[in-house]
């Protein structure tokens, strides 16, 4: 037991890979990845996907990783050197950051924000410094990357995502 949380210590307060991915977080531009391959140090990679969500990886070439989960780009990396290049590779992907999500309207500090797994709207007014005296909280709409609707309707206690743009609008008295 002791050996297990002394590893928890070590993943937590080391600092490189920071984050603790979500399953279901899906890769897009602006997020940061790490991919290393144990025991063969030319092939860890750490990089921020651009626009393109394109890497170049060593022996497989560019691979697309947009809309990918860690363990789907994981399976890519394996499948992909697996046989050829390795007998059993041991394939690790995570994520270093995530992208920024976006807070406007009604907040005293509207603009970009890092994004935490498990974040909540309550949570991200608190980042943009609160909600101003005029703010509604019964209006308040979230955008989401890949949807084709434009905002959907949210309350405080909605959980966000990486990407996302939180608009908070006025209330009539």
């Amino acid at each position: 037991m002791k050996f297990v949380l002394l590893i928890f210590i070590v993943i937590v307060f080391s600092g490189n890979a920071i984050a603790v991915s979500e399953g279901n977080h899906r890769l897009a531009a602006g997020d940061t990845i790490v991919i290393k391959v144990y025991g063969e140090d030319d092939l860890t990679l750490e990089t921020r996907l651009t626009n393109s969500s394109t890497v170049n990886y060593p022996f497989l070439g560019t691979l697309a990783l947009r809309g990918l989960t860690v363990k789907e780009v994981e399976s890519l990396i394996y499948n992909g050197l697996k046989g050829d290049y390795f007998v059993e590779p041991s394939v690790y992907v995570g994520i270093v950051h995530y992208r920024p999500f976006y807070i406007h309207g009604e907040v005293k500090k509207p603009g970009g924000y890092p994004y935490q797994p498990g974040m909540t709207i309550n949570q991200a007014v608190a980042l943009a410094g609160g909600l101003t005296e005029r703010a509604s909280t019964d209006k308040i709409y979230i955008s989401r990357e890949g949807t084709k609707t434009t905002s959907e309707s949210a309350e405080i206690k909605t959980k966000i995502h990486a990407g996302d743009t939180i608009t908070i609008e006025q209330r009539f008295f």
